[in-house]
């Protein structure tokens, strides 16, 4: 076994040991197809009002253009996997369903600890006078589904998020661009197959075609990127989901190998399992930013908030709810006092 293969399967041991549940490497630019398939997806205005998308499309297009010096890409899996079924709360119509990944501690820290303190290690464990490392999670024009199934930890699948028959759907992506040279693993063929669950499974019918989704329709983009007012024939849609939708990953039969999660940071916090919409409705600024101190969920801000939490609102069906839109109808802000507005004629008893 040579210096790298050894120091490959050391790296690989000590992820596990980080917690990430799989651990693959491929090279930056291993994603060929990337920028077409970017391209079209930008010119078809899929990103809506994600106009960073369309930034620096270079970089997000061509991750070797990213940190020209980078020699290799070592693409980490984390697993949030759920322990209950997430789509058993959209049976509550009075209680706020929230994507399984937002129940608790904002991923972004805590998978960027893990990959910090992973790259730490490479450079001490290659023994190399100079090594350069740079890590990422969600947060850089970076195509981290691509490269993820491009280093072997899985497959995008019909729905675009990346599916392992290790570990199911259910996974945050890290990666570690290093200038060490290391060996690559082999990319994931697709196993999808004919299967259409995660596409018959979308409320909006945002998915154009199998792999390419129409992200104005998608329901996390709508609750949580989205500002302003949301056309009205999707706003029945929605449901009940006040932050992020999740049925997508359901549906996914690989789930049946899902790995539970190793950090109970990211077990859903009791209060947000099966919130009540009344409650969350009346949260001023300071309370929601209490509420959802140290959570993703804190970055939407409390206005868009409770304009979706008035959303479910006017769907639950719940007459005595109507109180509490009619209570923010005068809201200072716009998308909050339409939402209770069309909530509170929504539950009226002509309406």
């Amino acid at each position: 076994m040579n210096m790298g293969s050894a120091l490959k399967k050391d790296l690989v041991a000590r992820a596990l040991d980080e917690g990430f549940v799989s651990c693959r490497i491929c090279r930056p630019w291993d994603v060929p197809l990337v920028p077409d398939r970017l391209a079209a997806f930008i010119e078809a205005e899929y990103h809506g009002q994600m106009g960073w998308m369309a930034e620096r499309t270079h970089w997000r297009g061509d991750p070797a253009l990213l940190w020209p010096e980078a020699r290799s890409v070592i693409m980490l899996a984390e697993s949030y996997a759920p322990e209950h079924d997430p789509t058993e709360i959209l049976k509550h119509q009075d209680r706020g369903a929230i994507s399984v990944y937002a129940q608790n501690k904002d991923y972004h820290d805590l998978v960027k600890k893990r990959l910090k303190r992973l790259a730490r290690w490479l450079i001490e464990a290659s023994k190399e006078e100079e090594v350069g490392v740079k890590v990422f999670v969600d947060t850089a024009p970076v195509p981290e589904k691509a490269l993820g199934q491009a280093a072997g930890l899985g497959w995008q699948g019909k729905h675009s998020n990346l599916v392992s028959r290790d570990w199911g759907n259910w996974a945050f992506i890290g990666s570690v661009f290093t200038t060490l040279e290391l060996p690559v693993d082999a990319a994931e063929p697709d196993r999808c197959g004919s299967c259409r669950a995660c596409l018959d499974a979308c409320p909006t019918d945002a998915f154009v075609a199998p792999y390419r989704l129409d992200g104005r329709r998608c329901i996390s983009y709508l609750t949580i990127e989205y500002k302003g007012v949301v056309a009205e024939d999707l706003r029945e849609k929605l449901g009940n989901r006040i932050y992020g939708c999740d049925d997508c990953l359901a549906a996914c039969p690989w789930n049946k190998f899902a790995v539970a999660a190793s950090d109970m940071r990211y077990a859903a916090r009791e209060e947000l399992k099966a919130p009540k919409l009344a409650e969350l409705a009346i949260l001023d600024d300071p309370a929601f930013r209490v509420m959802f101190s140290g959570s993703p969920i804190k970055r939407i801000g409390r206005d868009r908030f409770v304009r979706n939490v008035l959303y479910a609102i006017g769907n639950s069906g719940d007459g005595k709810l109507r109180g509490v839109a009619q209570s923010l109808v005068d809201d200072p802000d716009e998308s909050v006092a339409d939402a209770a507005r069309w909530a509170a004629l929504r539950l009226s008893p002509t309406g």
